[in-house]
């Protein structure tokens, strides 16, 4: 007769696990011995090594009581759909390890691939540890706001840096960082920014997706805020960025 730590050690569990089985039914207990101990005897193994095998098959455990004693026709459901959730399962970490594979930085972690391209080549492009940062915050922060929507931003994005307008308009944002808020780059860069996104940024299209995304007025702001949020030199500018799009007819931010 076994006492409960040689159960646990032969079946390959844990003595928390064995009486946990106890308390759920899973497992019968048997009655104690005259000192007051359960021994155990080798259909007590027999059972628990049944309960550990269906459980780690990923059977849930309220149905692993029905199907120790199931024939073959009434497991067979079962076992096609655990067979299906395991592939389900097994796609999922092959996409872990496909994204896994295009990465050498942990700053990218998560990004979908095409992000990681464009985050790389905008370190190409002569853009700062700082700035790439922000920006890849920006792309996290949009995708769990906006589900959908990453992918065709990210691809805009990849059009609009063959444009080198629009890169110095960048590399300047990036450059106006440290500066005093009231300095006149800042007016500037606001300006040419507006002049940029008119180019870039039709109006009606702004009108349709503020009103898309603005449906969700606390996510709208968050990303909004999110470039400004480092820098009093950021704030200044998305602020005037903000009100110069305004006059130009673009629609007023959501408050």
């Amino acid at each position: 007769m076994l006492t409960i730590s040689q159960l646990a050690d032969y079946a390959g569990v844990t003595v928390r696990a064995v009486r946990h089985y106890h308390r759920i039914g899973l497992l019968a207990e048997p009655p104690r011995d005259a000192s007051g101990y359960r021994r155990y005897a080798g259909q007590h193994v027999v059972d628990l090594v049944r309960i550990r095998t269906l459980a780690a098959a990923g059977v849930p455990l309220g149905r692993v009581g029905e199907l120790l004693e199931a024939d073959a026709e009434t497991f067979e459901p079962v076992r096609r759909d655990l067979d299906g959730q395991l592939r389900a399962r097994i796609r999922e970490l092959q996409e872990v390890r496909r994204a896994l594979r295009l990465l050498d930085a942990p700053e990218e972690i998560c990004l979908p691939p095409e992000a990681v391209r464009m985050h790389r080549r905008m370190r190409e492009l002569g853009f700062d540890d700082d700035f790439l940062r922000l920006n890849r915050d920006g792309w996290i922060l949009v995708d769990a706001v906006y589900p959908g929507v990453l992918s065709e931003s990210i691809a805009e994005h990849a059009t609009a840096l063959e444009d080198p307008d629009y890169v110095r308009l960048l590399l300047d944002f990036q450059a106006v960082r440290d500066l005093d808020p009231d300095d006149d780059a800042v007016e500037e860069l606001a300006r040419r920014t507006v002049e940029l996104l008119q180019r870039h940024y039709p109006v009606d299209r702004a009108a349709q997706e503020t009103d898309q995304w603005g449906e969700d007025r606390a996510g709208y702001q968050v990303v909004a805020d999110h470039s400004a949020a480092d820098s009093p030199a950021w704030q200044r500018l998305n602020e005037r960025v903000m009100a110069l799009a305004v006059e130009a007819g673009y629609p007023a931010p959501v408050t």
